[in-house]
This record gives structure tokens, C-alpha cells and sequence, in this order.
């Protein structure tokens, strides 16, 4: 199972940007798939996930702000960042966690907030 994720950049605070990540491979059992960070000297943090019921989970820091989505058909999953600050720079992470088989992580995109 691989990911590929893309969609990091620089925007400036207040600004928008879409991740999105695409897993291939032998994946028939999908639990899971979502977005953790990391930023500069701290651990690795969850973000956002939608789990196979279609059930969202946030960290309380991005609610409100970040919309998580899936495309089951396409193994895809997306993040919407919206009102971003500059407390949301962070190299962005995405993974599945697939029934049987265990986690997969993307290589990481980084995201710069930053006027």
C-alpha cells in the first residue's frame, strides 16, 4: 500500500489550501483515513480522520476550520483548510488504516502559514 499526497505550500493567514492524498495498492478494507502533523520540536499530532461509517474526528485545535472527505472509489482522501494560522505550519501527514493489514503513512506535505 503507498500514498501520495500533495497540495502543501505557502499561504498567507487567513488563507485556504486543499490537501488531498491517494492510496493504491491491495486495499479491499478501508477503517480509516485522515491527516496527522507535525510542526517544528513537537510530536506528531492528529489532525483529522473519517473513519468507514463516515464518522469525523478533529482535533479541537481545527475545528471549525479543517474539513476532512473522503472518495472511497478513488482511495482519496481530502483536507480542506480554511483560516489558517500560523500555529498550523506543519509537515501534514496522511494515512489509512486498513482492516487486516495496519497503518500506511504518506510521505508528508508541508504546509507554511506565514505572512
Amino acid at each position: 500500500v503507498q500514498l501520495q499526497a500533495c497540495g502543501g505550500g505557502l499561504v498567507q493567514p487567513g488563507g485556504s489550501l486543499r490537501l488531498s492524498c491517494e492510496a493504491s495498492g491491495e486495499i479491499f478494507n478501508t477503517d480509516a483515513m485522515g491527516w496527522h502533523r507535525q510542526a517544528p520540536g513537537k510530536r506528531r499530532e492528529l489532525v483529522a480522520e473519517q473513519t468507514r461509517r463516515g464518522t469525523t474526528n478533529y482535533a479541537d485545535s481545527v475545528k471549525g476550520r479543517f474539513t476532512v472527505s473522503r472518495d472511497t472509489a478513488k482511495n482519496t482522501v481530502y483536507l480542506q483548510m480554511s483560516s489558517l494560522k500560523p500555529e498550523d505550519t506543519a509537515v501534514y501527514y496522511c494515512y489509512i488504516r486498513v482492516r487486516y493489514l495496519g497503518e500506511f503513512w504518506g510521505q508528508g506535505t508541508l504546509v507554511t502559514v506565514s505572512s
